[in-house]
């Protein structure tokens, strides 16, 4: 299970809105002075997220709190949201440069193009009906662990 520390913003029955700072593991390495990612780091400085957990623990407005996300969850996430939209393209643009020569148009590479771009909003429309189903599901939800401190 991956775990971050986290603020209770708002409770909401048996769910609570926690905040949680985005961590970078930049400044921790030996090239930290000409690394380009640490420099963008440094300027955008710390940010923070605000996620929906199932509120185990009964956590209150305040509190400190241990979420947890089951690793499983986001490495199929993860596969969904960047891996589909890649295949998609790259298929749909092979079946148009295929259906270019069927169909003896003069721009192949403009069909190839076109059915790539088709591609990616298709898996987009994918992703977005995917999301919808496992939203209710609990093992793709993070969960509120335990109270670390209490307001």
């Amino acid at each position: 299970m991956i775990e971050e520390t986290a603020v209770v913003v708002k409770c909401e029955g048996e769910f609570a809105w926690v905040e949680a700072q985005r961590k970078s593991a930049c400044g921790h390495c030996s090239v930290n002075k000409s690394c380009g990612t640490g420099t963008i780091a440094k300027i955008w400085g710390q940010k923070s997220s605000q996620m929906k957990a199932i509120n185990k623990v009964h956590a209150c407005e305040g509190d400190t709190v241990l979420v947890g996300l089951q690793e499983a969850a986001l490495v199929q996430g993860s596969l969904i949201i960047y891996l589909l939209p890649i295949v998609s393209m790259i298929l749909f643009a092979i079946f148009g440069k295929h259906m270019a020569g069927q169909w003896q148009l003069a721009s192949v590479d403009g069909t190839s193009v076109l059915f790539a771009v088709i591609g990616f909003l298709l898996a987009g429309i994918l992703i977005k009906i995917y999301s919808k189903r496992i939203s209710a599901d609990a093992r793709y939800q993070p969960v509120v662990l335990k109270r670390l401190s209490i307001h």
